[in-house]
């Protein structure tokens, strides 16, 4: 039985994410190298030491309901057995967001020379956006005279507007024309015309960091929490915030 091929299949039929199948498809090969059972001939406690292995190798609560929700797709969705009816996710803690200052977002941008590598890092902030949302930006995202956006097929597939920051209008305007970019291709390729990649912007805002002398632990999302928070600290009510967001 190709386990793999049957989750794709059912997932896809279903209208799940891409990555969402991955992810489903990572932890059940995972779960099969262990397990050499056939899977119909598969028991709640071979799931359940599986899932024990996992928590006693130190992964983390969001890692073991990932694998948990990995099984009740295949069992209950594809085999349509109800293997795993009564298990219960496990608590994840939430932790409150780091979040940056005004003035070490400055400090940020200013340690940052790369004219390209600034102007992403700066609409980062400036929108909110998740990383994974920004490098998939095309020029013809923009709609610079109504001084708005999109986000196309963001977080649970869908598209949602984004603000224009005045204060970099000018600059994506200029960045467009310098490099006579298609408006069909990425505003900001990485190598030939592929996205630019997510490892990248976390190694420029590490080494910005660096360079800036702050000692948070700065990742992309970092700027979309800063930017959450400046909003709300300047008077936004937290449910105007979260439509920018895509929440």
């Amino acid at each position: 039985m190709d386990v793999p091929e049957l989750v794709k299949k059912e997932a896809l039929r279903r209208g799940l994410r891409p990555e969402t199948i991955k992810t489903y498809q990572h932890c059940l090969r995972n779960f099969f190298r262990v397990c050499h059972k056939d899977p119909k001939a598969v028991t709640k406690s071979d799931i359940r030491e599986h899932l024990d292995r996992l928590q006693a190798r130190g992964r983390a609560p969001s890692t073991l309901n990932v694998h948990l929700q990995a099984f009740r797709f295949f069992y209950e969705q594809v085999l349509q057995k109800k293997l795993t009816a009564r298990f219960h996710t496990t608590r994840v803690r939430r932790r409150l967001p780091e979040f940056l200052t005004p003035e070490e977002i400055t400090s940020l941008f200013a340690a940052i020379e790369n004219k390209k590598h600034q102007l992403l890092i700066k609409l980062l902030y400036a929108t909110g956006m998740r990383v994974g949302e920004l490098v998939k930006l095309r020029v013809k995202d923009f709609e610079f005279e109504q001084h708005y956006g999109w986000v196309r097929d963001g977080k649970g597939g869908k598209d949602r507007l984004f603000i224009i920051p005045h204060r970099l209008e000018s600059e994506l305007r200029d960045w467009i024309a310098q490099q006579n970019c298609d408006p069909e291709g990425c505003l900001f390729p990485g190598h030939g015309s592929a996205p630019y990649s997510k490892q990248s912007i976390q190694l420029i805002l590490r080494r910005a960091a660096q360079r800036a002398g702050i000692k948070k632990r700065i990742h992309p999302h970092t700027l979309r929490h800063s930017f959450a928070t400046h909003l709300v600290q300047n008077g936004y009510a937290v449910t105007d915030v979260q439509p920018l967001l895509g929440h």
